[in-house]
């Protein structure tokens, strides 16, 4: 194996590259090494957050010069392995771990822009609107759990669901999972038919549209027959451990703290979570604390995971939606004085 000088990129000021020959030049562990699809490439460069391509058994990596250096000794340590073994994605994940990615997972400064994400679907490109959703969309693409909270009306649940469309149209997941709490905002869930599945349908209503706009109404009903997408009950995730999966929980206010904790540790290898939700609006009995407004305070220190919060300006509905929110806020906060 040899690597060679690293040099500053020619046309990214500030980033660097550098190219590197795996030998022996073996097709079987260079498949093994890259995985299907180039999946154990994609999760080495959504960790680290550079860019790599490769022809044979040469790779060129583009990063930062940390994460250029670190891609590089990655990528010798998994083509030593795959002498020996297959690798999974499992696999690449704990060497990525020893390496020290973690130490890399710097969280963007409040100061500094995101680049901007842009997400194209059969209805046209979504892009953030404003530095809170771009700083969302960012977050999303750069960690494994994300809480995107605030009031309605801000897009939290809209660019979740199509973060996730994005992700499995790149084949970087192979399912997309959607969890809501089976909580009553007032109405009462016995009285409606069918089973507990069915009687949940009607409020991931918003889930669905944002599906059936991004992906078609047709996709859509497929993609659920196979259980690609996979409707799921907060309380039916007890057990489970969701690999390559993007997961959405929303109206997370309305989880307990058990189920919070208990649907935070369902995240497997390869998965991405985003939690939403509006604080302002419990529908749980009184007494019982919100699971969202605990986990925001027992792990806003904890790497790896990014808190999105918006404000009542980031509405992005009819002008009176925001006025309504503020109205609402100013209000509480009187009462509160």
């Amino acid at each position: 194996m040899s690597a060679d000088t690293l040099m500053p990129s020619p046309t990214e000021p500030g980033l660097f590259q550098q190219a590197l020959t795996l030998e022996p030049a073996d097709n079987q562990r260079l498949a093994n090494l890259c995985g299907h699809l180039d999946e154990h490439l994609r999760q080495i460069e959504r960790r680290l957050g550079v860019e790599i391509g490769n022809r044979g058994n040469r790779f060129q990596v583009g990063g930062s010069r940390d994460a250029v250096r670190l891609t590089i000794a990655v990528l010798e340590a998994l083509y030593d392995a795959t002498a020996g073994e297959p690798l999974e994605p499992e696999q690449v994940h704990l060497f990525l771990q020893e390496a020290g990615a973690d130490a890399l997972d710097a969280p963007l400064a409040r100061d500094e822009e995101p680049d901007e994400i842009l997400i194209r679907t059969k209805r046209g490109t979504i892009r953030g609107r404003g530095a809170n959703q771009q700083r969302y969309l960012w977050n999303i693409r750069h960690h494994d759990i994300n809480f995107g909270v605030g009031p309605a009306g801000t897009g939290k649940t809209y660019l979740a669901v199509a973060c996730a469309v994005d992700a499995l149209e790149r084949n970087e997941v192979r399912r997309l999972v959607l969890v809501r709490p089976a909580v009553e905002a007032g109405e009462r869930l016995g009285f409606l038919p069918g089973d507990l599945v069915q009687k949940i349908d009607p409020y991931l209503r918003p889930l669905y549209d944002a599906l059936y706009e991004m992906l078609g109404f047709e996709r859509v009903a497929r993609l659920m027959e196979r259980n690609v997408i996979e409707v799921a009950p907060l309380a039916f995730m007890r057990g489970r451990t969701l690999n390559d999966a993007f997961i959405i929980l929303d109206e997370a206010q309305n989880t307990t703290v058990e189920q919070m904790k208990m649907f935070l540790t369902r995240i497997g290898f390869g998965s991405t979570a985003v939690v939403t939700g509006d604080i302002s609006q419990v529908d749980l009995p009184r007494g019982v604390t919100s699971g969202l407004r605990q986990v925001l305070e027992v792990l806003k220190d904890v790497e790896g995971i990014s808190t999105t919060l918006f404000q009542p300006r980031d509405v992005v509905r009819h002008p009176l939606v925001q006025r309504i929110v503020m109205a609402y806020e100013t209000f509480e906060n009187r009462k509160e004085d």
